[in-house]
């Protein structure tokens, strides 16, 4: 299945016969929009349309940046100044506030984590594959999963593992009396929900976002189909699909910046204990 599904079984309804009150109805998006008919196999891993979008982002990312640093320059132009601007942008506007100078060398990684995402997100706009693949829970778990892993590693190693976890527990000015209820929600809170609303948010904001673009392109079509002004609605609905898409531009680059801002925080709290 793909999400071009609800498209192709509404164009099996001829225009008499799909609008409101017909047995046709509207063809409105489903769980299945999210499964997709496998491209190819390589053995027993299959490889769909959301596998190739996670793969072109990669190739995207790690192409241009090569392609912008492969001669750099000492004054920089072309491409090589719009790829500095992106790492300025990391660097000043993500990485600098939360980690100070001492976290320079996390931008390689933060620069990536967050191209990545957005490139990602971008292809949820774009004809033809027309799907973010943040909009499928897995992928936004698997970058959490990563980020999670680095920063209990990096408790760990300079706080110590009991020291992290105390210091996780025990907030700084907390009265000894409230520790037995406070420290196990801190725990949770730490260690399973900051990650677990990391992904999600993440994984949500794609989801709606698509959800709404497939119900309006839809409708689109399906309010074309109706006589009698028919085209009048249809017109209204291309307007908010134009709308729509606008919004997603905006949300799927700030999604890019907050997972990217969220780790660079996560980051810096596991060098030293709040104070």
């Amino acid at each position: 299945m793909s999400d071009l599904h609800a498209i192709t079984v509404a164009a099996t309804c001829t225009p008499a016969s799909s609008h409101l009150g017909s047995g046709c109805g509207f063809p409105a998006p489903s769980i299945n929009d999210f499964y997709f008919t496998p491209l190819f196999s390589i053995g027993s891993f299959h490889v769909d349309k959301s596998i190739l979008i996670v793969f072109l982002s990669v190739v995207i990312v790690l192409t241009f940046f090569w392609f912008a640093f492969r001669n750099p320059k000492l004054v920089p132009r072309g491409v090589q100044n719009v790829a500095e601007l992106g790492i300025f942008f990391v660097r000043d506007q993500i990485l600098r506030p939360q980690l100070g100078v001492r976290g320079d060398k996390w931008l390689p990684f933060l620069t990536s984590l967050f191209f990545f995402i957005w490139i990602n997100n971008i292809f949820g706009i774009l004809p033809i594959l027309y799907f973010p693949s943040m909009s499928k829970f897995g992928y936004p778990l698997a970058l959490t999963v990563m980020v999670w892993l680095i920063y209990m590693y990096i408790g760990m190693k300079h706080q110590g593992a009991w020291g992290y976890f105390r210091n996780m527990a025990v907030p700084p000015g907390a009265p000894w009396w409230i520790l037995p209820l406070l420290a196990p929600l801190e725990l949770i809170s730490n260690i399973f929900i900051r990650p677990f609303t990391l992904s999600v948010r993440l994984f949500a904001n794609m989801l709606a976002g698509h959800v709404l673009l497939l119900v309006f392109t839809l409708g689109t079509w399906y309010l074309l189909t109706i006589y009698h002004g028919g085209i009048v609605f249809s017109a209204a609905s291309f307007i908010v699909v134009i709308l729509i898409t606008g919004l997603e531009v905006l949300i799927q680059a700030l999604q890019a910046f907050i997972f990217t801002t969220l780790t660079a925080t996560y980051i810096a709290s596991s060098y030293e204990a709040a104070h």
